[in-house]
């Protein structure tokens, strides 16, 4: 291997991977440094084994309902070993699709732990390489709390470890990856206790998907315990893990407990001599061409505290390598309406402004509009659970801000919604749009009730998706 290089990356994630791939079809000299498997968070412990785990929990809901259909069917419990295997060995194969993407276009790897001595100079296993320009894609890892104990749990990249399901689970967080676990948990037949810091989940989403999820959870039965603070973990003689709570409530007789608490950059590698900016939580500061404060280094994805989204950071390593070496001066990621989905159960899809950010930015110039309805699938099921949406309006001409959904099919119907939203287009455009019908999705467009600035979100006067009406 050479010893200088037009372009280095650290990481071999989503984002790295596709900023060293579209910088050497520009015909940059490219190398990407990675100590771990190719693919970062999402491919290994993230997006796809996740939703791998999500479709499994998916297809045990609709074993529950089959004889509500008329299928004479009982929903047998799952073998974990055998999925865990399969997905693995699935994971395992698009490693190595990555590692052949990179050769076929001619960008090299080296395996190894990177450190950055200098703006344009890396230390790997030894060797000292110079780099013209110099891109931090190292990502996140997932934090413990600094309590007694707390090593007795396990964090979401350990969720993909477990050798068996536990039936008896707790889960500490309040964000999407809690949710998108204990919904799995649950749907999958363990007992899960959910331990939150507050009162509700996805504090950073429109409340209307909180308070929704935060029942669905309930009701697929979940214990939730609010204003739970842990702080101790101990084990007891039988094996079994006890959580006792800063106000002395106790959780025992856990199999496992999981810690969904947030994630922290990966930046350690970095000598402090090299004088990169991090923000009071550790983030890389980058500008909006995805600079660090030292000239010559980049940073994208997960180290900068930007959208963690696997999609984001593969969408600004393409247009970093666009400007650097595509000719494109203006090209740049642009950060806002960027639409994403929780895979709970139901399953959330979201973008744009949430109603409270809305309101902190226009006031009373937003109109909400919001809609419930039993979806048709549940119309043969004793369960009547409601699919929730919400629009977000601004001004005279009722320009949407954001489009919010909790229900079956969320995740694949936002993103059309998603590009009109980033089009510009308004209430009266959605209303001109001819409903497809019978599904979730026409409720987008057929929205008439009244506009609701605040109080209980009512229910839509539609019968529902699947259901004829004028």
């Amino acid at each position: 291997m050479a010893s200088s290089y037009d372009l280095v990356i650290i990481g071999g994630g989503s984002g790295g991977l596709a900023a060293a791939q579209r910088a050497a079809e520009y015909g940059a000299r490219v190398l990407t440094i990675e100590s771990g498997r190719l693919g970062g968070t999402c491919v290994n412990v993230g997006c796809v084994p996740k939703k791998i785990m999500w479709n499994a929990a998916q297809i045990a809901h609709a074993l529950h309902d089959a004889p509500e259909y008329g299928f004479d069917v009982t929903a047998p419990a799952v073998d974990w070993p055998m999925l865990k295997a399969k997905r693995d060995a699935y994971i395992l194969r698009l490693n190595g699709i990555y590692e052949s993407n990179l050769a076929r276009r001619g960008a090299e790897l080296l395996r190894g732990h990177a450190r950055v001595l200098a703006c344009d100079q890396v230390e790997v296993n030894g060797q000292l390489i110079h780099a013209d320009k110099l891109l931090i894609a190292t990502g996140g890892r997932p934090v413990r709390p600094d309590i007694p104990g707390a090593a007795l749990g396990i964090d979401s990249d350990g969720f993909f470890e477990l050798p068996e399901q536990p039936r008896r689970v707790a889960v500490v967080g309040s964000g999407y990856i809690a949710v998108e676990l204990a919904g799995t948990f649950a749907a999958l037949g363990s007992q899960v206790t959910m331990l939150l810091r507050r009162d509700g989940l996805l504090r950073d989403f429109d409340r209307m998907l909180g308070d929704a999820s935060l029942d669905a959870l309930k009701v697929a039965g979940a214990t939730v315990l609010t204003q739970a603070q842990p702080a101790s973990l101990e084990r007891g003689a039988d094996g079994r893990i006890a959580v006792q709570l800063a106000d002395g409530r106790r959780v025992s007789d856990l199999e496992a407990l999981v810690w969904a608490v947030g994630r922290a950059p990966v930046t350690d590698y970095i000598a402090p001599a090299v004088g990169l900016l991090l923000d009071d939580k550790g983030y890389i500061v980058t500008n909006a061409l995805q600079e660090t404060t030292v000239p010559g280094m980049y940073a994208i994805g997960d180290v900068t505290g930007r959208a963690a989204l696997t999609p984001v950071a593969i969408a600004a390593g393409r247009r970093l390598a666009d400007r650097l070496y595509g000719g494109m001066a203006d090209r740049k990621l642009n950060y806002e309406d960027i639409p994403t989905v929780v895979f709970g159960h139901p399953p959330i899809g979201t973008v744009g402004l949430s109603e409270e950010a809305a309101r902190a930015r226009y006031g009373d110039e937003i109109e909400v509009f919001t809609t419930g309805f039993v979806p048709l699938y549940n119309a043969m099921t004793e369960a009547k659970p409601k699919t929730r949406m919400k629009l977000v309006t601004h001004g005279v001409e009722r320009r949407i801000l954001g489009v919010h959904i909790i229900g079956p099919g969320a995740d694949e119907m936002l993103q059309g919604f998603a590009v009109a939203l980033r089009m510009g287009a308004t209430k009266r455009d959605f209303d001109d749009t001819v409903a497809i019908h019978p599904t979730s999705a026409e409720e987008l467009v057929t929205m008439r009730q009244s506009p609701v600035p605040q109080g209980p979100i009512p229910e839509s006067n539609a019968l529902g998706a699947g259901t004829c009406s004028t």
